[in-house]
């Protein structure tokens, strides 16, 4: 009996150091010889991380780290999120009995529900979701699963707000799947067990934001490359979007800003420069727009629109840099309309002549207004209805009302 047991002790004691063997050689493949994280896409390709990129690049680097892309996740900091820990404003009452406060516990923060006063649960911001131009949620790991924390931050309210769609009730097991960070963030690797929900994540194999990596493709070897050839005039090994076709460009913004697209392959399969059928099951039908929302498909209200139908080149960057932070600018991308939008082609606006009315400084107001968003609406504290986000629809088009309303505030005010 005692040898049996010591066999059995010996036996669990290997298989114990094996694994651990296999744990540590797992982390050490993630790890270069001076110890840095080595992260790569799903087909091998080595990431070399955007602060790189300022290498080369310190202008256009430094003005995207301003753009909401750039900010779209990060890990949780105090100082990047806007809703306040102050006490008086950081909590959300659901009603008199259920409130969730915004706490700090040494350096971490916490989302902590009280009911009738006394303190349930509490769990950690841990990353933070959304630039903060229509809000910012957060997420919570448990273990190697993210879950979506129940109060969100609304930009349009300055305030704590419950998440949207969440219920009128404190909740925390809404799972976080890849499809979220694939269009929230440049990678996240996932665990290889299929069929199982939800995904779990390697933490250690995150990309947060959409940084340069997302458009241009994972830049390790080009970085190799361009170290090693200095002289070289023409760059290799990274994708330039410029050059790529009309639908290619078209493709990678619609990854994101295409609907709820529905995946025929894993997350983070498609690449700049691939064809987005190869991934996702689309709708190739003209969308009919208003049955699409102008949160998050962009793309769709685009396609629906005169002026893309009638192009053969325009694509989402004719009216977007996306290296700088335009947002507002409504001069700048009245500018771009102009563009093609001219007395000498007689497409021009037919109220440019209106008195105090300057079109080239605002025909975005009349012709891409901010309409309600349904995907992206919020309950306050103790409101019956839900509050949604404003945002600009991309259905380039005549818009009468607005046309209308606008002429009257310039009467009114000249």
């Amino acid at each position: 009996m005692i040898k049996f047991i010591l066999k059995y002790f010996r036996l669990a004691t290997t298989t114990s150091i094996i694994v651990l063997l296999i744990f540590a050689f797992t982390k050490c493949m993630h790890k270069n010889k001076d110890g840095e994280n080595i992260i790569k896409n799903n087909l091998g390709q080595q990431f070399a991380g955007s602060a790189t990129c300022k290498n080369c690049h310190k202008n256009i680097y430094e003005k995207h780290t301003l753009t909401a892309h750039y900010s779209t996740s990060r890990m949780a900091d105090k100082k990047y999120i806007l809703g306040s820990f102050a006490k008086g404003s950081n909590t959300f009452a659901y009603d008199k009995h259920n409130v969730v406060a915004m706490e700090q516990e040494d350096s971490s923060l916490y989302q902590v529900a009280y009911v009738n006063g006394i303190r349930k649960a509490a769990h950690r911001f841990d990353i933070t979701i959304g630039s903060g131009a229509m809000g910012q949620t957060f997420l919570n790991w448990k273990n190697n699963l993210l879950y979506q924390l129940p109060i969100t931050y609304f930009t349009a309210a300055n305030q704590w707000s419950n998440s949207p769609g969440y219920p009128n009730k404190i909740i925390y097991d809404r799972p976080i799947t890849s499809r979220c960070l694939e269009c929230h963030s440049t990678y996240a690797k996932t665990f290889p067990t299929p069929d199982v929900a939800p995904e779990e994540f390697d933490r250690n194999q995150i990309i947060y934001g959409v940084d340069c990596e997302k458009c241009h493709g994972p830049a390790a070897e080009h970085v190799a490359f361009q170290t090693k050839n200095p002289t070289a005039k023409k760059a290799q090994f990274i994708v330039n979007p410029a050059r790529l076709t009309r639908q290619q460009n078209l493709d990678l913004c619609a990854s994101c800003h295409g609907g709820r697209l529905q995946k025929t392959t894993a997350s983070f399969q498609f690449t700049v420069g691939d064809t987005l059928a190869h991934y996702f099951a689309l709708d190739t039908s003209v969308p009919t727009p208003d049955k699409i929302d102008v949160h998050g498909n962009q793309y769709g209200l685009l396609r629906a629109s005169k002026c893309f139908r009638m192009s053969d080149t325009m694509t989402c960057n004719s009216c977007h840099n996306t290296h700088e932070n335009e947002r507002g600018n409504k001069a700048l991308f009245s500018q771009r309309c102009m563009s093609c939008h001219t007395v000498e082609h007689k497409n021009f606006c037919s109220v440019n002549q209106t008195k105090g009315l300057d079109i080239k400084a605002n025909c975005i107001d009349c012709h891409m207004p901010l309409k309600s968003s349904k995907a992206i609406a919020v309950f306050l504290p103790g409101a019956t209805a839900p509050l949604a986000a404003q945002i600009r629809s991309h259905l380039i088009t005549i818009y009468p009302d607005e046309t209308k309303l606008m002429l009257q505030f310039i009467k009114k005010h000249t």
